[in-house]
């Protein structure tokens, strides 16, 4: 059997810096929109893709590829959003064996009271020690590194 190719020493201290932020700026991102808006971080991301949906609406199967989830997953989030009267489930009409997640009013409310205290911890956490520069190459790296990802947006663009 082959020796593994092991990382190289800077490889290991950017991945070992990767990891860390894979683990904090998640959990930091949910503590807060739990804390302030009562949602967890998947609903926000549901509720941000239902709002930049066409006629904010979206087939059930869309959304979970979207959203990177299981349609198991995504079928309890919408259920747990609709009792809340943040989504509503319709029929597709153009294909009457799928469902659509559509935003309501409450549900875009909710995102609009969500979002400001997200969008101030995003900044303070991610870009206010960034750059344009810097920034620029954080987008560059994400690209990179989306387009090698199984199921990444950016991956099936290609």
């Amino acid at each position: 059997m082959d020796d593994p190719q092991w990382l190289t020493a800077d490889q290991q201290v950017a991945w070992r810096k990767l990891a860390n932020v894979m683990i904090t700026l998640p959990a930091a991102l949910e503590a807060q929109l739990q804390r302030d808006s009562g949602m967890s971080h998947f609903e926000y991301s549901v509720l941000v893709e239902l709002d930049d949906a066409p006629h904010n609406s979206i087939r059930l199967s869309w959304l979970a590829a979207r959203s990177h989830a299981s349609r198991s997953r995504i079928s309890h989030v919408v259920t747990r959003m609709e009792k809340r009267g943040w989504v509503r489930r319709e029929p597709c009409p153009t294909d009457s064996r799928a469902m659509l997640a559509v935003l309501t009013e409450n549900g875009r409310a909710e995102l609009v009271r969500a979002a400001p205290g997200h969008v101030e911890l995003v900044r303070s956490l991610v870009f206010s020690g960034l750059d344009d520069e810097t920034t620029s190459d954080l987008g560059r790296v994400c690209d990179a590194l989306l387009r090698t990802l199984p199921g990444s947006a950016a991956r099936q663009d290609k």
